[in-house]
């Protein structure tokens, strides 16, 4: 197991929630992702005055947002002038996502309480991750961001859901394997976002405990469990087999283009 590259970019903590470069992982050829490339992270939109100088510093060009409409609504991303926002609503021919239901809520112990108790949280979040393969409008979504960020004009580039775990955690997840970076570590970097976003939400724990709710209900709603990227590999390999063949026969991307993204993304080791 190899363990991250995380300090090829200062961390904003406070404004910008699990926000990561996911570079610095070694491919099973010997190469290793290259860093300041491709950032992933929550919502934009308590960017403070701080963190818009901190994406200044990392010169991002272009932020592609996962959420649904009622999401960006409710918390437009707020983000430095110059900087291309692309939406890309993956699930929107869901209908139950849960993820897109969790500013609704987090709030509302007796919702939650209806729509995650008693395992159910589990399973819809497995579900979740398996729509995130096979829906079409997932499928159509991440097609367009992987073939934006092939060309330099779009990079670097960040891309983000709401609490960037699920949506963006299957984005992470497919880029890093389609760049040969093994299952192990891919599950690793999935996992991290359980040490980044969860000791930033003690706060929605709390809440959720004074109103009367149960704070355990909403861990596996809040962070992440392996078994949820697991359904999302499962199903793409139920599917299409390989990473190679969900990105060629799933998302429609071809080898030129499959193949400008592991020079742009990957370096030797030695030069990293």
């Amino acid at each position: 197991m190899n363990e991250p590259m995380r300090s090829g970019a200062p961390r904003a903590r406070v404004s910008v929630a699990n926000l990561r470069d996911i570079g610095g992982w070694h491919t099973n050829d010997g190469r290793v992702v290259r860093r300041g490339l491709l950032f992933r992270s929550a919502a934009l939109g308590g960017l403070a005055d701080d963190g818009v100088e901190f994406f200044e510093r990392l010169r991002i060009r272009t932020v592609y947002d996962l959420r649904t409409e009622p999401e960006r609504v409710a918390r437009p991303d707020r983000m430095p002038d110059g900087i291309e926002h692309v939406v890309i609503d993956v699930l929107a021919d869901s209908s139950s996502a849960p993820p897109a239901q969790l500013i609704q809520v987090i709030g509302d112990p007796k919702a939650a309480e209806a729509l995650f108790a008693e395992g159910r949280a589990v399973r819809l979040f497995e579900g979740t991750y398996r729509e995130l393969v096979r829906l079409p409008s997932a499928l159509g979504g991440y097609r367009r961001f992987f073939s934006d960020i092939a060309r330099q004009e779009h990079r670097p580039a960040l891309f983000h859901c709401t609490t960037g775990k699920d949506r963006a955690g299957w984005a992470a997840a497919s880029m890093l394997m389609l760049l040969g970076v093994s299952d192990t570590d891919v599950m690793q970097e999935y996992m991290l976002t359980n040490e980044e976003l969860l000791p930033l939400l003690q706060p929605v724990f709390d809440g959720f405990a004074a109103a009367g709710g149960d704070p355990e209900l909403l861990r596996p709603v809040l962070g992440v469990e392996e078994g949820y990227l697991q359904a999302s590999i499962d199903e793409m390999r139920e599917r299409f087999g390989t990473i190679e063949s969900y990105f060629n026969n799933g998302l429609h991307i071809d080898r030129a283009t499959r193949e400008a993204i592991r020079s742009a993304y990957t370096t030797s080791a030695s030069s990293a």
